[in-house]
């Protein structure tokens, strides 16, 4: 008789599973036998070095210290330096080769950043000017202490529609604009403020809560209300309303229909074809993104040029007027540190902080990684948060990483942060040169380029695979979608939050249990539910705890395993199998427990007694072990209560039996 191998092939979903099992013929063979392993405790530690290892852990994951070991006090130094200021790493080995492929990239981006530098300040209802001002000073100061070589900074539609939607809200910018203006320069820096202290006390984790789910509805429905709120001025409408929701904007366009203007709908239509004909032209060919780049100045120049000729007969195109000359005046003086809005401002900059923040980032991580280099989060945290306090001071509003620009940076063969520099410069040579020629520049022409930013925010694809992948994050992005095309942006990035917080909880108070069975001819155990080649073990019920167990699940816990115990015994009843005899609790996913876990566990073994049952714990991780042993519960559980494997503990336990007369 021949030793033959086979493939038992199981498909579960989209997932095939493959498993060798080795037969005589037809019979399959046992298993080798099993040595029994005892489960040690872990070695002891005290409190200090307990509390230490858990906050090295929180806070310091990434271990940034490591570089420092071993190093002489001279070496040390200059690795501070490179760590506070990471301008210094690439500094020493940059040469004209990086310079030229900086300054192509530079003005390339800056092409781009100027026109939706203006476009954004609008978007924010603040003066033209004070976006150009937001991409001359933030990118310098960026590209001192950032650690993205491709991160272009500058305004972005996201941060720009919040804080325009939060202080419209409150103060009107049409009746009250300087107290507006002072309202958006503190929101600012409490921005920065929230986001320096972020990386500076390692607390990263707390952006983490706004999910992909979550981001991807609200970016859509505020991408939405964006390109609805600039009707205004493709129509031409003076009148217009300030709320940010669907029907608020929808109503206002319908009820002035006479103050719509052909001359500028005509104007406004054109470009936007024109605009996203170049931004479909270049995503299908990266090669040309130059053509997108180049766009969004070149409808401006176009546009304020025919406006200009046309300027006595196009009387129903509205134009931005003049724009002051001169660098970014100071505005330390215009901080509104106290007083009735001090409230507004503080809660403005905290959530336009988060997002921008979150997008600063996510982009950063994003081009790091296709040039294969590591972005550290908290230094980010602390360059974005620190340039927008030093923005605060000089006239810009919330600034962060934008992914247009920066798409269009990487594409432009950017090779470090000078590009940012290169930038800022050319934005300073519009700033003392250039403003006249914007005079005459429309309004429309700045929707027109917002509309065109934006719509790339709607990622309809993403939303596809959250329905298919995950219904509760599907459930996330809808609400967050919802919430802010007919709430309120803010409300609508709440209520997002807050389900995905519920979801959070969910998995903490309800976590998974399943019955696990052997694969034949092995001693590995896995999900009867999820491989038809798993059996179960007769007089045995295998359960697997796949999460920790705290006092937030531990009576969930009880009652399911319980529930579980009641079901087997009905089956085994009305299938006439072995009687059950023994449940063994799987513990590997069981990462920890606290004093409810353990009282729980001690309530179920109770309880499974009084069945003429015996508990088994398998597998426990060294921490549960520990508390187990210092709770005095491992003593209950007797000799044989505990095992390395289930795999140990189902042939000990049988061979046990067998012994027994």
């Amino acid at each position: 008789m021949g030793l033959n191998s086979n493939r038992v092939e199981n498909f579960s979903g989209n997932e095939a599973t493959i498993i060798r099992v080795s037969t005589t013929d037809s019979t399959l063979l046992p298993p080798p036998p099993l040595e029994v392993h005892s489960v040690c405790l872990p070695p002891k530690t005290t409190t200090f070095q307990k509390l230490k290892h858990r906050l090295s852990e929180i806070f310091f994951p990434d271990d940034p210290l490591h570089r420092f070991k071993n190093q002489t006090l001279l070496r040390k130094l200059v690795l501070a330096l490179q760590f506070l200021f990471p301008i210094f790493q690439w500094a020493p080995e940059y040469d004209l080769r990086l310079f030229k492929s900086d300054v192509i990239s530079g003005v390339t981006i800056a092409s781009l950043a100027i026109p939706q530098g203006i476009s954004y300040a609008k978007l924010a209802n603040l003066p033209p000017i004070v976006g150009l001002y937001s991409s001359f000073v933030p990118p310098l100061i960026y590209s001192i202490l950032g650690s993205s070589k491709h991160l272009a900074v500058g305004p972005v539609s996201i941060a720009s529609l919040v804080m325009g939607s939060m202080l419209s809200e409150t103060v009107s910018y049409s009746q009250e604009p300087i107290l507006y203006l002072k309202l958006a320069f503190t929101a600012t820096f409490f921005a920065g403020l929230f986001q320096a202290s972020l990386g500076l006390l390692r607390l990263g984790f707390v952006i983490d809560f706004l999910s992909k789910a979550t981001l991807v509805g609200f970016m859509a429905g505020a991408a939405v209300i964006v390109s609805l709120q600039q009707l205004k001025g493709l129509l031409g409408i003076v009148h217009f309303t300030t709320k940010m929701q669907f029907v608020p904007v929808m109503s206002s366009v319908l009820k002035q229909k006479d103050e719509w203007s052909w001359q500028s709908f005509v104007m406004g239509v054109i470009f936007l074809i024109f605009l996203l004909t170049t931004r479909h032209i270049s995503i299908r060919r990266p090669k040309l993104f130059w053509i997108s780049a180049a766009a969004p100045l070149t409808s401006v120049v176009l546009s304020t040029t025919l406006v200009f000729l046309l300027r006595s007969k196009a009387h129903g195109i509205t134009i931005i007027g003049r724009l002051p000359e001169g660098l970014n005046p100071p505005s330390s003086n215009m901080l509104y540190l106290s007083g009735p809005y001090l409230a507004l401002a503080v809660k403005t900059g905290i959530i336009t902080g988060i997002l921008s923040l979150t997008e600063g980032i996510a982009v950063g991580r994003t081009f790091a990684t296709m040039k294969n280099y590591q972005v550290d989060g908290n230094k980010e945290m602390m360059a974005i948060g620190l340039m927008n306090m030093a923005g605060s001071c000089s006239s810009c509003f919330v600034t962060t990483g934008s992914f247009s620009r920066s798409a269009v940076n990487y594409n432009a063969g950017a090779q470090t942060a000078i590009s940012n520099i290169v930038m800022a410069t050319a934005v300073l040579v519009t700033l003392l040169f250039l403003m006249p020629l914007f005079h005459y520049t429309p309004n429309v022409i700045l929707g027109a380029i917002i509309i065109t930013a934006v719509i790339g925010l709607i990622d309809y694809q993403a939303a596809l695979r959250l329905w298919k992948v995950d219904k509760l994050d599907f459930l996330a992005c809808i609400c967050s979608f919802v919430g802010v095309l007919f709430i309120s942006v803010p409300l609508g990035l709440a209520i997002a939050v807050g389900v995905s917080v519920f979801k959070i909880l969910l998995h903490v108070t309800r976590p998974n249990t399943t019955v696990l069975g052997n694969i034949q001819g092995t001693h590995t155990y896995q999900s009867l539910s999820r491989y038809r080649v798993a059996s179960k073990v007769p007089s045995f019920l295998i359960l697997a705890v796949e999460s920790p167990i705290y006092f937030a699940n531990s009576t969930y816990l009880q009652e399911r395993i319980l529930r579980w115990v009641r079901e087997e015994e009905e089956w085994i009843k009305e299938n006439n199998q072995s009687a059950l005899k023994c449940l063994i609790l799987d513990m590997t996913a069981v990462t920890s427990i606290d004093t409810s876990g353990i009282d729980a566990l001690v309530e179920i073994r109770k309880m499974v007694e009084k069945r003429s049952l015996k508990l088994v714990l398998a597998s426990p991780v060294g921490n549960v072990m520990e508390k187990l042993d210092k709770s005095q519960t491992l003593d209950s559980f007797g000799p044989n209560g505990l095992y390395m494997t289930v795999g140990e503990a189902v042939a000990d336990i049988s061979s046990l039996w067998k012994c027994q007369p």
